[in-house]
């Protein structure tokens, strides 16, 4: 039995698997994942996200000190994230064409000025630019990091963008449990402190591209001819939209409990500020641990599997929470984070597999959908609360995961990956 292998397309394009590879392909075959790579790229979106979900973490801080309404706190959101959407998939349709390796350290610079200028903002439009900024820096981040996790994955592709997920997970999860600890005793202007994070990924990311560099220069162009047993245009295209939806379904979800789950348990139960902050910290690691196990789950399983239970499986948990009490909704914002975030890695994944020679155009496209739509629907959940109450609005939300059910449009993948 022929054994598949992985070669390219071109230039830094996504692997393919195919059969009946030459023995000089099959000599280039990847012996296993690059685990201090991986491990650094990981780090890196770790200390990236950590800073980005500051800017939700203190929102109850520019609430009271600017007198914001829901509404402009959802455009906070929107500013930071939107600028995140638009430019990631130009970004990656342009590292397609030409890599970037110190790109990365580059762009984490904006990150950088953002958190300044975020900690001295005594006006709403500079707290919108330094959103702004900070949303910049993640445009330029995450396509191309998510192509040295791939690069380094050794063919383990789920495995290898889960760690990478990881360490955007729990980096998200830190910004509640900093702020608690960090800005609500110390202000606003202590936000500067995490300048210092942001010079640290600099330093990570500017080493990564320094491995990443040769690897550019060492990929060789393969011609290989379509799988005969792979989707048609037609199924490819309507399968991208399936996985698009999809994402944006989980991702508003996240979105809406990242803006507004601290806000949600202050008027539902009156907890102080600083342990609606933990509560949110639980999700968001329940969140962390299932965007973990998701990627492996989808290479040993398949991919529309993980993707079937991680979002329909999550309705049950979704629907319960606007009626449960304190210490129940706290249990089940585990479950919640745990199955629905399981299915990021195997949609991504998916996704890449389906368009193997767009592949910094694809990640761009999800990250930055994901971001944006978040964005666009935090600022429109805002709105909705201000004029209803929080508790409508979760209770609205708790459908979301319902959108799951056109998993069943997903088609087969002729390496058994993408199958049920």
């Amino acid at each position: 039995m022929n054994k598949p292998v992985v070669v390219s397309q071109e230039i830094l394009t996504e692997p393919v698997i195919v059969d009946d590879a030459s023995p000089a392909l099959k000599a280039a075959a990847p012996a296993g994942p690059a685990y201090v790579v991986l491990a650094g790229i990981s780090f890196s979106h770790f200390l990236n996200d950590t800073m980005q979900s500051l800017i939700a973490s203190v929102y109850p801080i520019l609430k009271d000190n600017y007198a914001l309404d829901f509404a402009q706190i959802g455009l906070i959101t929107l500013a930071f994230q939107f600028t995140a959407s638009l430019l990631q998939p130009l970004v990656g349709h342009f590292t397609d064409k030409k890599a970037q390796p110190f790109s990365l350290a580059i762009g984490m610079s904006s990150t950088f000025f953002g958190l300044l200028l975020l900690s001295v903002a005594h006006q709403y439009m500079v707290i919108l630019i330094a959103a702004a900024l900070i949303g910049l820096g993640s445009a330029v981040f995450h396509p191309e990091s998510a192509r040295i996790a791939r690069l380094a994955s050794g063919g383990r592709y789920g495995f290898a963008q889960s760690v990478f997920q990881l360490g955007g997970s729990f980096g998200t999860s830190m910004g509640p449990v900093l702020a608690a600890l960090i800005v609500v005793p110390f202000g606003q202007p202590s936000i500067a402190w995490f300048s210092s994070i942001a010079f640290l990924a600099i330093v990570v990311l500017w080493k990564i591209g320094q491995w990443y560099q040769p690897q550019i220069k060492a990929k060789k162009a393969a011609v290989i001819e379509r799988h005969p047993d792979a989707p048609s245009s037609r199924r490819v295209a309507m399968a991208i939209a399936v996985l698009v939806v999809l994402l944006l379904s989980k991702q508003l979800y996240v979105s809406s409990l990242s803006s507004y789950y601290i806000f949600y348990l202050i008027d539902r139960f009156g907890v102080s500020t600083q342990a609606a902050q933990l509560y949110l910290f639980v999700f968001l690691a329940a969140n962390a641990i299932g965007a973990f196990f998701g990627g492996p789950l989808g290479d040993r399983f398949g991919r529309k599997i993980v993707i079937w239970f991680s979002i329909v499986g999550a309705l049950p948990f979704t629907l319960a929470l606007p009626y449960a009490g304190l210490t129940a909704s706290a249990v089940l914002t585990v479950f919640i984070g745990l199955i629905l975030s399981s299915t990021t890695s195997s949609i991504i994944v998916l996704a890449q597999e389906l368009v193997p020679h767009r592949f910094g155009m694809i990640s761009g496209v999800f990250f930055g959908v994901a971001f944006g739509v978040g964005g666009l629907g935090a600022a429109l959940l805002g709105k909705l609360a201000d004029h209803t109450s929080i508790a409508f609005v979760y209770q609205v939300c708790a459908f979301l995961p319902a959108i799951g059910l056109l998993a069943v449009f997903l088609p087969k993948m002729p390496n058994g990956r993408g199958s049920e």
